[in-house]
């Protein structure tokens, strides 16, 4: 039997890139988007450590997005409070 899926129903501002997230079973995580945005190499990545663009944050299907789909995580990445981001040469150091 699987389980339902998970979705956000809250997302506030924590202060300097963090958002708190409420999810539908009632979880709560605060998630640190700063170290994610600041190792991010890529400029349109690296665009969201501009506050005005990331603050523009928006839930849609229970998903938290920013843009048309232009940032976004996995859920259970979000739920877990653990995002990673690396580079393709640290994957195979």
């Amino acid at each position: 039997m699987s389980q339902p899926p998970i979705n956000i129903v809250a997302a506030e501002p924590a202060g300097d890139y963090r958002l708190r997230l409420t999810f539908d079973d009632g979880v709560e995580q605060t998630v640190d988007f700063k170290p994610f945005l600041t190792r991010a190499r890529h400029p349109d990545l690296r665009a969201y450590l501009d506050p005005a663009v990331f603050s523009a944050f928006r839930i849609e299907y229970g998903e938290l997005v920013w843009g048309d789909y232009d940032l976004c995580f996995p859920m259970i990445d979000l739920y877990r409070n653990h995002l990673e981001h690396r580079s393709h040469q640290e994957e195979v150091a």
